[in-house]
C-alpha cells in the first residue's frame, strides 16, 4: 500500500490521503481540538514515514504531531476510532450488514474444536461453535497472551450476544453491558487462577499470585477493548461517522462547565489546573516583562539615530513597569458553585506571584476570611479542601443571602479597599429574595482600582428568578461568564 492511498470504508476503492487526513482534522476541531495549519502539514509529512496498514503506527504517528496537551489524548483516541473505525480490509462489514460476521482471517483457524477445518469468509466456522465451545476458546487465549485469538472471539461474542439491530436508537453501553454478561469474565478469572495454581512447579507465593491476577486482568481490560471497538465499528457502519462522533464527543477537560460536572470530569478538572497554572504564570511573567506599550523614550532614539546618521530609523521605547494589582477575592461557596470557587481560587493563588497581595473571603449567608489557608502550604488543592469544609459562613439556615454577606464584608474588611485593590466576585447573584443590599457594591467600586464579577451560569440565566446579577453589575468593571477553565484564564490573561 503507498502513502498516498488507504483503503476506504467499504475496502474497495482507495481514498486519497489528503482528504482522509484533510476530514479528520475537521473531526478534531470539531471535538475541540486546537490543530494548527503547520501540525496539519506535519502530520501529512509524519505518515509519509511508517506503514499505512499499522494502524497502530498510523494512529502514533498522527497524535505526536496533532496533540499538544496529554489531557486532549483521550478525545483524540475517540475521533479516531470513530473516523477509522471502518478503513481497511480487516474490518470490512460483509454485504454492507453490520449485524453480519465480519471476514477476517483471525476468525478462521482448522485446530479450533468445532469448525471441521471450515475457511473462508464470513466468519462461518466460530459461527458454528457452542456457547460452551466459545468459552473455551476465550480461556485458552486469555491463558496464553493471544491477542489475535482474543480479537477474533470479541468480534464473535458481539455477533452473538450484542443483539445488536440496524437503526435501533441504543447506545453502545447497552450492547457492551450484554456482551460482557454473557462472557462472564468474573468467573473466567478464578477459572485461569487455578489453571495457573495447578501448572505452578510450587504454590505461588502472595506477591506472585498478584503478578499472576494483574496479567489476567490486563488481557480482560484488551478483550474488553476490543469488545468495545467491534459494537463501535459496527454502530458507524449502521448509523454513519458523523452520528456517531456527535454521540461519543466529549468536551475537553477547558471546556466542561464548572456547575454539571460529573465525577469523572472533576477529576480530568483538578489534573488540567495544575499545567494550566503554570503555563499561565509563564505566559503573564513575559507578557509584564516584554510588555511594549510605554511612551516613546525620545533621548534614546536621538542617541540610537547616530548610527544611521541622525535619522531615528529606531524608535525606542520606555518600557512600562506597571505595579502588581493587589486581589481581593470574594467567592459564594454554596450549591452548585462551589466548584467554580474552588477552582478559581486555585487558579488566583497558583500565580499569586503575579499579584503584590492576595486576600481571599467565602461566604454562603454568613462571610469568613480564608486567607489563613493558604498561608505558607505547597498544596492548594489541601487549602481550597480545608476552605470547603473549616470556613465559619453559614449565619441563619446556609442559603445563600448576598447582602448579609456582603454587609459583614464592608462592616469587617471595607477599610482595606483601596485604589490598588482589585476585588473579584464570585457567585450566581442567586440571592433567595433577600435585600440586595447593592449600595456596598457602589461603595466597594468608588474605593477599588477594579470590580469584577465572575458568574459561572450560562448569559441567558442570569436577571431570571431569584437572579439579580444585572443589579449588582452595574457597578462592576465588567460581569464575565465564567463557565469553564478557558474562560477563567481567558478572564485572568485580561485582569493582569
Amino acid at each position: 500500500m503507498t502513502v498516498t492511498d488507504l483503503p476506504s470504508a467499504s475496502g474497495g476503492a482507495d481514498e486519497p490521503l489528503l482528504d482522509l487526513l484533510s476530514g479528520f482534522i475537521v473531526e478534531l476541531r470539531n471535538a475541540g481540538l486546537p490543530v494548527s495549519l503547520t501540525e496539519n502539514l506535519d502530520a501529512m509529512e509524519a505518515v509519509t514515514h511508517i506503514p499505512i496498514e499499522d494502524r497502530e503506527a498510523f494512529k502514533y504517528a498522527l497524535g505526536a504531531t496533532l496533540v499538544k496537551n496529554h489531557s486532549h489524548w483521550r478525545a483524540f483516541e475517540v475521533v479516531f476510532e470513530v473516523y477509522f473505525s471502518l478503513r481497511g480490509p480487516e474490518y470490512e462489514i460483509v454485504d454492507g450488514d453490520p449485524s453480519a460476521p465480519l471476514s477476517d482471517d483471525d476468525d478462521q483457524d482448522p485446530q479450533m474444536p468445532g469448525q471441521g477445518g471450515q475457511q473462508g469468509g464470513g466468519g462461518g466456522g466460530m459461527s458454528a461453535l457452542t456457547p460452551e465451545q466459545l468459552a473455551e476458546m476465550l480461556f485458552k487465549a486469555l491463558l496464553q497472551g493471544d491477542d489475535a485469538m482474543l480479537r477474533a472471539l470479541a468480534r464473535q461474542a458481539v455477533m452473538r450476544y450484542a443483539g445488536m439491530e440496524p437503526g435501533r436508537p441504543v447506545g453502545g453501553t447497552y450492547y457492551l453491558y450484554r456482551t460482557l454478561r454473557n462472557l462472564d469474565l468474573d468467573g473466567m478469572l478464578d477459572r485461569l487462577m487455578e489453571a495457573t495454581r495447578e501448572d505452578a512447579p510450587a504454590e505461588l507465593t502472595p506477591l506472585e499470585e498478584r503478578l499472576e491476577r494483574d496479567e489476567f486482568d490486563d488481557r480482560m481490560d484488551r478483550l474488553k477493548q476490543e469488545v468495545e471497538a467491534e459494537i463501535r465499528r459496527r454502530l458507524v457502519a449502521d448509523r454513519g461517522v458523523e452520528a456517531m462522533a456527535k454521540t461519543l464527543r466529549k468536551p475537553l477537560p477547558e471546556d466542561v462547565d464548572f456547575m454539571h460536572a460529573s465525577r469523572e470530569e472533576m477529576a480530568n478538572l483538578r489534573k488540567a489546573i495544575y499545567p494550566l497554572t503554570r503555563k499561565l504564570a509563564v505566559r503573564l511573567a513575559r507578557k509584564r516583562r516584554h510588555g511594549r506599550k510605554g511612551p516613546l523614550d525620545f533621548r534614546n532614539t536621538m542617541r540610537h539615530s547616530l548610527s544611521y546618521g541622525g535619522v531615528p530609523a529606531e524608535p525606542k521605547f520606555r518600557f512600562p513597569r506597571p505595579a502588581k494589582p493587589e486581589i481581593m477575592v470574594v467567592a459564594d461557596i454554596s450549591g452548585s458553585v462551589a466548584a467554580f470557587a474552588r477552582f478559581t481560587l486555585h487558579l488566583v493563588y497558583a500565580i499569586s506571584s503575579q499579584f503584590s497581595k492576595v486576600r481571599s473571603f467565602v461566604f454562603i449567608d454568613g462571610l469568613d476570611e480564608v486567607t489563613r489557608f493558604f498561608e505558607g502550604v505547597e498544596d492548594i488543592g489541601e487549602a481550597v479542601h480545608r476552605v470547603n469544609t473549616e470556613a465559619d459562613v453559614v449565619w441563619v439556615d446556609g442559603h445563600s443571602d448576598y447582602g448579609h454577606a456582603f454587609g459583614v464584608f464592608w462592616e469587617k474588611y471595607g477599610k482595606d479597599v483601596g485604589p490598588k485593590t482589585t476585588v473579584l466576585i464570585l457567585g450566581d447573584a442567586r440571592n433567595n429574595y433577600h435585600a440586595s443590599q447593592s449600595w456596598i457594591v457602589k461603595e466597594i467600586e468608588h474605593r477599588a482600582r477594579k470590580v469584577f464579577w465572575l458568574n459561572p451560569e450560562p448569559r441567558a440565566y442570569w436577571d431570571t428568578g431569584d437572579s439579580i446579577v444585572g443589579e449588582y453589575g452595574t457597578w462592576c468593571e465588567g460581569v464575565y461568564e465564567v463557565r469553564n477553565l478557558r474562560q477563567l484564564e481567558a478572564f485572568v490573561e485580561k485582569l493582569v
